[in-house]
């Protein structure tokens, strides 16, 4: 395997994006597999390098890892942006998988049969649920543990302006988490990651619609 961190998965944002913030505000490089075919998955299948049938697919290391969550707090771990001790670990994750229930429900919007609905509900969760818990976590603290930068403050970021994209005005009514995003911006690896032509991905068309669908052979929306 190559020293580089590669990353297989759709060239689209879904499971991966997240862990490309990461490795991005980490400033570690990787290169990109795109799975355009469902020849390329079943490869992969065949090959054994999908332990649950699954992507993504990260190969960092020496070892195939999948899983979303545990790529991340194995990337986590090794760039000690996963906590001091146990108790700072466990609320880390606590916010990190709270981030990610909510940045999952827009990742199944292009798929589903009754988008609008599926919209509202988010707007409605992530102001009444989500953004209310990480407004009293940042008032005060620069960082949402320990005083210092770490895996949850990266995906804060990455989800708030997800957010925004969808619900321009949402951040009214959480003044820290708004002023917590501005200085996250301003880190030279989010901003550059920010310009255009960087390897972040845009919100997801109809092509990277159609190839997902194709790859995993399903024929109709999701619910």
């Amino acid at each position: 395997m190559s020293g580089k961190v590669i990353l297989h998965y759709f060239n689209g944002r879904g499971k991966m994006e997240s862990i490309r913030w990461l490795l991005t505000v980490l400033e570690v490089e990787f290169d990109e597999h795109y799975l355009t075919s469902r020849d390329q998955y079943l490869k992969l299948l065949n090959d054994g390098s999908l332990l649950f049938q699954q992507v993504p697919l990260v190969e960092i290391d020496g070892m195939k890892l999948v899983q979303t969550k545990a790529i991340l707090y194995y990337i986590a771990e090794k760039y000690n942006l996963h906590g001091k001790d146990l108790k700072e670990r466990v609320t880390i994750n606590m916010y990190s998988e709270g981030l990610m229930d909510l940045m999952e429900m827009f990742m199944m919007l292009p798929f589903a049969a009754d988008p609008k609905s599926k919209l509202d509900s988010i707007q409605s969760k992530a102001n009444e649920r989500y953004l209310p818990v990480f407004e009293k976590a940042l008032t005060g603290p620069l960082y949402l543990v320990g005083g210092k930068l770490s895996l949850a403050d990266v995906l804060l970021v990455e989800c708030t302006l997800m957010l925004e994209e969808k619900f321009p005005g949402i951040m009214k009514e959480f003044p820290s988490v708004k002023a917590f995003q501005g200085r996250m911006i301003r880190i030279p690896a989010i901003s550059r990651f920010l310009q255009p032509g960087s390897k972040r991905k845009p919100q997801p068309d109809e092509g990277y619609v159609k190839t997902v669908m194709e790859v995993f052979n399903i024929t109709g929306p999701l619910p």
